[in-house]
């Protein structure tokens, strides 16, 4: 049993004693302009965008390119795309021969004001994407094994699955990115998307492959049997219910503990440091999803997974391998689609999305685009799969694009597979 093999203790201590006003984010007299959009905000937002400002102005750092420092010097100038080829590092060579742009440099993406209608994607859309890539590689695992009649060990499950979250991450950023250049991004009328800086190129590159081999070194020595194909996980019937309410909470589980260290990374000065790599991208794209110094890596790569494992365990929901890798690629999904800034209303694919927004709990991408926009020390909109814990903990913002008087349900956008 996979709870005999790790005996986490854990108690959850309060981690916020006072919680600030809900955040107010709003049209000056409730009416936009017709070529602009002013905005007011609120005292605490006003206060972290007056440190935001006054940090940025006294403090440089080099971006995720190693353990976090406090001080130490760089730009996120995104210009090398304009230079001579020849004066191009191996990192940038690669991404433009492999075509690795969450958006091509050199086309023009549409620009909307912000009073715009903005189409909505489809959920099942979402859904048909995430099972079918989730599919590929068990449907693999599955032919070796009954073809040849032999196992998969546990190294190359690492690798097969491991592959299988890195090609659907990327085929991801570059389907989303035939969609950005249809429909736009957010806050497209005031700020272009930020490129990848000039000195980040190999941070591009590394990132998404880290993750996705911590994340599956990590599940594959807590929870994979080799004696265990996908077919003879699935055909058990009985297990069907409690694995899709697993599925179901995951999403959730996961995003407290995400939460909780999300806005202690915010709130407690010393743990800034570790943070604040990710949020000099105000407008960032699908490739900045991994954009992070190596303690922030660990912790979401390792730490936030581990405490979601120990979660289910301790209630008596022990994840197995193939339940895991279902849920993990939801999670990939949301992450991906969320640092894209496509402006079409997307909301994070569950299967009980439907419940969330009963609740308005659900997060819209817009929500996390709006963390990163105007969000520094202080800020709102802490979860990446659910707005449920920043309305239970009052840092939800509302909304300014999708707002749902301004989402076109008619105009919907389907999630390409291909």
């Amino acid at each position: 049993m996979a709870g005999t093999r790790l005996h986490v203790y854990f108690a959850v201590v309060q981690a916020i004693v006072i919680l600030p006003k809900p955040v107010s984010l709003h049209y000056i007299n409730n009416q936009p302009p017709a070529h602009t959009i002013a905005l007011t905000v609120s005292q605490p937002l006003r206060k972290a965008q007056q440190q935001k400002f006054k940090s940025l102005a006294t403090e440089s750092r080099v971006i995720a390119m190693g353990w976090a420092k406090k001080h130490d010097s760089h730009s996120m100038t995104s210009d090398w795309t304009l230079q001579d080829k020849s004066q191009w590092n191996l990192y940038q060579l690669l991404i433009d021969w492999n075509r690795f742009y969450p958006i091509i440099p050199w086309k023009a993406l549409p620009v909307h004001l912000k009073t715009d209608k903005m189409p909505y994607m489809a959920p099942l859309s979402q859904h048909l994407f995430i099972i079918f890539y989730a599919t590929v590689p068990l449907a693999l695992h599955q032919a070796y094994s009954s073809l040849t009649g032999h196992t998969v060990g546990s190294f190359m499950s690492f690798l097969l699955y491991g592959w299988a979250h890195l090609i659907t991450s990327v085929r991801e950023m570059l389907l989303l990115r035939r969609l950005i250049h249809k429909h736009g991004c957010l806050d497209g009328d005031v700020h272009h998307r930020d490129g990848i800086p000039n000195t980040g190129a190999r941070k591009v590159l590394v990132g998404p492959p880290k993750t996705a081999f911590f994340r599956l070194a990590l599940a594959v020595s807590l929870t994979y049997d080799s004696h265990t194909s996908p077919l003879d996980a699935m055909t058990d019937i009985s297990c069907w219910p409690v694995s899709f309410l697993k599925l179901c909470l995951y999403g959730i589980t996961l995003d407290f503990w995400f939460y909780i260290y999300h806005r202690a990374c915010h709130e407690i000065p010393f743990m800034w440091k570790y943070h604040r790599t990710h949020h000099l991208s105000k407008h960032p794209t699908a490739a900045m999803a991994a954009w992070a110094d190596d303690e922030q890596e660990v912790t979401e790569m390792v730490l936030i997974p581990l405490f979601t494992f120990a979660t289910f365990w301790s209630v008596g929901l022990e994840l197995g391998f193939y339940e895991w890798w279902i849920c993990s690629e939801y999670i990939v999904f949301s992450e991906v689609i969320g640092h894209s800034g496509i402006r079409v209303h997307v909301i994070v694919p569950s299967p009980i999305s439907w419940l969330l927004c009963l609740c308005d709990a659900e997060l819209a991408i817009e929500d996390h685009d709006l963390h990163h926009r105007f969000g520094w020390r202080k800020s709102f909109n802490y979860g990446k799969q659910t707005a449920l814990w920043d309305k239970i903990f009052s840092s939800k913002s509302p909304r300014l694009e999708s707002r749902e008087s301004n989402v076109d349900y008619e105009d919907i956008v389907w999630m390409p597979i291909f």
